[in-house]
């Protein structure tokens, strides 16, 4: 029998209440009584498969699946529009539909053909509902309610379980690796005692000798002149003015001998620059950190009201809002430097682009006349959330998609807010580029290559290197998720690891992490400055969810299929398609009727065919990419492979360079980084820059006979 106009009413406002109180902050006897401010509203889809819910205070909770949000907007729009689609009988028939769409092969919802899905703004909840389909390497996270008792001890458990089994297998890598440097130890002492120097056989032992010395001095004259300047301040303020202002464009205010500590502004000092920090919230509620690297002499930081996290809104219409862009008011036209945003890679926070001094990829932008910001992923050195707190489990329920579709365009979207610029230059390393990667692609977000000069990636981590068959590798991956989370549990990942950071001295913090990341990972320190290594390690780890971890390393996903955006299987068809193209037209080549140089001609249909599973759309940024030749973590000489094949005809590649001596860690730590990578950097974010950037900015130091690469932009 169907039901009246009344009980229908009531019962889609009961269903609503329900779903609601199943996405909300607290439980309902929780929440306050009167305001419900933390009660779930609303679904937003920031991307198709991106539902973040609103609450009545207008906070952001994360991390829901796609499949409850559409269920919470159907339901409100329901309750609000009563009858408007048949009642009760609509709602089931359209969770049937939705519940058939979760099975479907390919991901594609029934409810995106026979709903009338709209995006038009102000379209009702019901009919706002985005596309289903989805890549296989991003299954859907968990959901994770409302604490309840059962929740909050289930949690605990976890909590407990991961505690020891975690510490278990970080002890049994400590071992790992401290066991692994027996051997070099004992042929270091051989060499001793036989009256040789081991350390000769770096490859930069003499400049590496050279530096030492010269920090040595300069340590000596910072503590000469400070202990002058102490004397001098209270008796002659003449010479006190005459110290603080010296003639030199980056005069250090810090100096002496390295304390080691994780403090990004007081190297920046050391080389004469500075850095401040912006809070910037995510579309999903984390609040992020942002750093900004300037030069104090011809700039004034920005106060701290102003460096506060703004409002969840990315690129909005209009950038300048209420008030102009700091950086604008400071500086004329002509004077004005291009921004570029550095992004750093797993495990690591953006401190590590500044750790080699003026080396440093960082301050060596800075001062070539770049304006440097400096992202950190969510959580970093110190997990925050507009709403969350540390122990909810919601907190940590996010992978590389998060970081790359909320965290990425946040940051991107702050930058061009204070800058008054249409577009910036992104760098990034490693993880970096693997979230920039996904963000871009086209099933994610595209759009987000319009704000985009350039994209440079060092050691671009899209393809799965040989190290990913290691022993304990395997381990992780072998193991169900089921496992993986009690071994790991469902918060962060091995948080023990930031206890050490806190509790050790700097330099056994920073051997111990150079041991234990060089067995893991097989990278060593021979192209590194040896006595700036304890220095690099002060910047990692930090924290980072268990949940992407397992998407690292777990069976489902990047460890397995070996790829960010492709299946194993698919990967494997195109190497074989790829092989039998090159072998025809070694064939065709050797009958001398066409020159080997010769490619497909644009828009052909061996082109298209090529592409027809392009990841990328016509909205992606022209590529740079550095790969680091000698690098066993990620194959970067395959993803070269990809665009020279006409995989991804939208791509343009503006620069590409094989480094065949480099590791992993190479590109940014490396004592010749700067000539082998920054230089080549720094030319190509200028020759990319837009044509109206170009005209109000100071050309970069070295840029001066740097043509721009596109004349006509758009």
């Amino acid at each position: 029998m169907a039901l009246s106009a009344s009980n229908q009413k009531t019962h889609t406002a009961d269903l609503y209440t329900r779903q609601a109180a199943s996405l909300s902050l607290l439980p309902q006897d929780n929440d306050d009584p009167e305001t419900h401010s933390t009660k779930a509203v609303k679904a937003n889809f920031i991307t198709p498969r991106d539902p973040v819910i609103e609450t009545a205070n207008g906070g952001r909770l994360p991390a829901v699946p796609v499949a409850e949000a559409e269920k919470l907007n159907r339901f409100k729009d329901e309750a609000e529009n009563s009858g408007s689609r048949g009642g009760e009988h609509a709602i089931r028939r359209d969770t049937t539909k939705l519940a058939a769409a979760q099975e479907t092969d390919d991901g594609a919802s029934v409810d995106d053909q026979m709903s009338g899905q709209s995006t038009k703004a102000g379209a009702p909840l019901r009919n706002a509902i985005p596309s289903s389909k989805t890549h296989p390497l991003f299954p859907q996270l968990p959901l994770y309610g409302p604490p309840t008792l059962l929740r909050n001890l289930q949690s605990l458990g976890f909590q407990v379980s991961s505690a020891f089994l975690s510490l278990a297998f970080l002890g049994t890598i400590v071992l790992g690796s401290l066991f692994t440097t027996i051997p070099h130890l004992f042929q270091h002492m051989f060499l001793r005692l036989t009256f040789r120097n081991p350390d000769r056989r770096r490859p930069f032992y003499e400049e590496e000798k050279r530096r030492k010395n010269v920090r040595k001095n300069s340590a000596r004259a910072w503590k000469r002149k400070k202990r002058w300047h102490q004397s001098t301040a209270t008796t002659n303020g003449v010479q006190q003015e005459a110290i603080c202002c010296p003639e030199d464009d980056y005069e250090p205010t810090e100096g002496g001998k390295d304390p080691l500590i994780c403090d990004v502004g007081y190297y920046a000092r050391r080389v004469g620059l500075d850095v401040e920090e912006f809070n910037v919230q995510t579309e999903d509620g984390f609040i992020i950190a942002l750093w900004h690297v300037y030069n104090p002499k011809d700039y004034n930081a920005a106060s701290p009201s102003h460096r506060n996290q703004d409002q969840p809104i990315v690129f909005p219409k209009d950038y300048l809002g209420d008030s102009s862009p700091t950086l604008c008011q400071q500086h004329r036209p002509g004077e004005r430097k291009y921004p570029v945003l550095l992004v750093h890679g797993l495990l690591q926070s953006a401190g590590a682009y500044c750790t080699n001094d003026d080396d440093s990829l960082a301050f060596y932008l800075a001062k070539s006349g770049y304006d440097v910001w400096l992202g950190n992923n969510r959580c970093g050195f110190e997990p925050r959330h507009q709403m969350l707190s540390y122990n909810d489990p919601r907190m940590w329920n996010w992978n590389i998609r998060q970081m790359g579709v909320m965290d990425l365009p946040a940051l991107v979207s702050r930058v061009l807010s204070e800058t008054g610029f249409s577009k910036l230059g992104l760098v990034c390393h490693s993880q970096g580029t693997t979230e920039t990667f996904v963000a871009l692609a086209k099933e994610q977000r595209p759009d987000l290559g319009n704000k985009l000069s350039v994209f440079c990636a060092l050691a671009p981590a899209v393809y799965a290197g040989p190290l990913i068959g290691k022993m304990y590798f395997k381990f992780m991956r072998i193991i169900s998720p089921g496992m993986f989370r009690l071994m790991f549990g469902i918060h962060a990942f091995i948080p023990f690891m930031m206890l050490m950071h806190r509790w050790l001295p700097g330099s056994i913090y920073g051997a111990l992490g150079y041991r234990v990341f060089s067995f893991l990972f097989n990278w060593s320190d021979a192209r590194w400055e040896r006595d700036l290594r304890d220095r690099m390690f002060q910047f990692a780890p930090v924290y980072v969810s268990a949940e992407s971890m397992r998407w690292w390393l777990g069976r489902e996903c990047f460890a397995s299929q070996k790829c960010i955006l492709a299946t194993r299987e698919e990967g494997r068809r195109e190497e074989e398609e790829d092989e039998e193209d090159e072998a025809a037209l070694e064939e065709y080549f050797d009958n001398g009727k066409v020159h080997p140089s010769e490619e497909p001609a644009e828009g052909s249909a061996a082109q298209q065919w090529k592409g027809r599973k392009a990841w990328y759309d016509d909205q992606v940024p022209p590529f740079a990419l550095w790969v680091a030749g000698n690098d066993e973590l990620v194959d970067g000489r395959r993803l070269l492979r990809r665009f020279k094949r006409g995989r991804e005809p939208c791509v343009r590649v503006v620069h590409q360079k094989i480094i065949e001596e480099y590791e992993h860690l190479d590109v940014i730590w490396a004592m010749d980084m700067v000539e082998k990578v920054g230089r080549e950097v720094k030319e190509v974010l200028w020759k990319t820059a837009p044509l109206e950037a170009r005209e109000v900015c100071r050309i970069p130091v070295g840029c001066e006979s740097v043509q721009p690469a596109f004349t006509n932009e758009g």
